[in-house]
């Protein structure tokens, strides 16, 4: 019976220890810490887009245009020795001009300024001997030139198409010509006086008409001009009859300037 009782005590004893083990051993936590992270949103303001402005929309303009030209001198008057010579012929040769503009703008009017860097050439052809050689075989004598100069127009100008990059001008205005002497290249050959030399002015006025053209940023033009005096101051030689002195007179020579070009640029 005491053994019965001892061994009842001893089980109730193992059986609370355990008891509190399991308790402790499946002890929950009645909280948890949840952490919640919160996203920044940044609102960015969408760029503001540059608009390109045309040629067209400014009220002033800048370009830069370079081309070509063909002179043909008008020649008024020829005498050599007494004999007037009335058949001249142009034979035409290329020269080459760059300018700078500038177009100040008034709805569909302009003013425009250039200056311009112009190389001239040309040649005139004819029979020295004139109608006093029919007879006789032509003695013919050439004027060969190339000149430089410094072009200032100033034209006043109107739109006839202004719309959108699209632009279509005519122009017309005066011109000063202002002549290197130094950088001229002037020929006379078969004049019969030997050392020919041309003396030419140094200030011409003359005037320009053209039509422009314009799409967006390129721009051509075609122009015609035409000088108002004469180019040639005086014409000397050397007398070999005499002391070999310089002499003047038996040589009379007027020619103006008559000039088509035409030119590719860029406008802004």
């Amino acid at each position: 019976m005491k053994r019965l009782l001892a061994f009842i005590i001893c089980s109730c004893a193992v059986g609370s220890i355990f008891s509190q083990e399991t308790d402790t051993l499946t002890t929950v936590p009645s909280q948890q810490h949840v952490t919640v992270w919160q996203q920044d949103e940044t609102v960015v303001a969408p760029e503001k887009k540059k608009t390109h402005r045309l040629p067209n929309q400014h009220k002033v303009n800048v370009g830069f245009r370079a081309g070509f030209n063909s002179t043909m001198y008008q020649v008024s008057s020829l005498k050599i020795s007494g004999i007037t010579i009335d058949d001249v012929q142009n034979n035409y040769k290329i020269g080459y001009a760059g300018t700078l503009f500038m177009r100040f703008n008034i709805r569909k009017h302009f003013v425009q300024p250039e200056v311009s860097y112009t190389i001239s050439r040309g040649e005139i052809e004819f029979d020295r001997l004139g109608e006093h050689g029919t007879d006789v075989e032509p003695q013919y004598a050439y004027l060969r030139s190339s000149i430089h100069s410094i072009d200032v127009p100033v034209y006043y100008g109107y739109s006839l198409v202004k719309e959108g990059p699209y632009n279509m001008s005519v122009f017309a205005g005066p011109k000063l010509k202002y002549i290197r002497t130094r950088k001229n290249d002037i020929e006379f050959e078969n004049f019969g006086q030997q050392d020919v030399v041309e003396e030419l002015r140094r200030f011409n006025v003359g005037m320009a008409a053209g039509v422009s053209v314009s799409i967006s940023h390129i721009y051509f033009d075609f122009r015609y001009e035409q000088g108002f005096n004469n180019l040639t101051k005086s014409v000397t030689y050397t007398d070999a009859t005499t002391t070999g002195g310089t002499s003047s007179g038996d040589i009379s020579f007027k020619r103006r300037d008559n000039v088509l070009s035409f030119s590719l640029g860029v406008i802004f």
